[in-house]
């Protein structure tokens, strides 16, 4: 399992993906610019999951 470093990091970067596609769904209605936003949304969840539990066995 990656470290809390690792997770956070990718967090970050989906955080910037879903943030700068999502400015452009709304902004100009392209709808690949929403689904790359959906897509970087549904890992990002993935990911605070696994970030939840590294967090929780490096704190042990």
């Amino acid at each position: 399992m990656a470290g809390t470093t690792d997770l956070f990091n990718n967090m970050k970067d989906l955080w910037n993906t879903l943030e700068e596609n999502h400015a452009i769904f709304s902004e100009k209605g392209n709808k690949a610019a929403g689904t790359r936003a959906r897509k970087a949304a549904g890992e990002f969840k993935k990911i605070v999951t696994d970030y939840r539990k590294a967090s929780v066995s490096e704190s042990k």
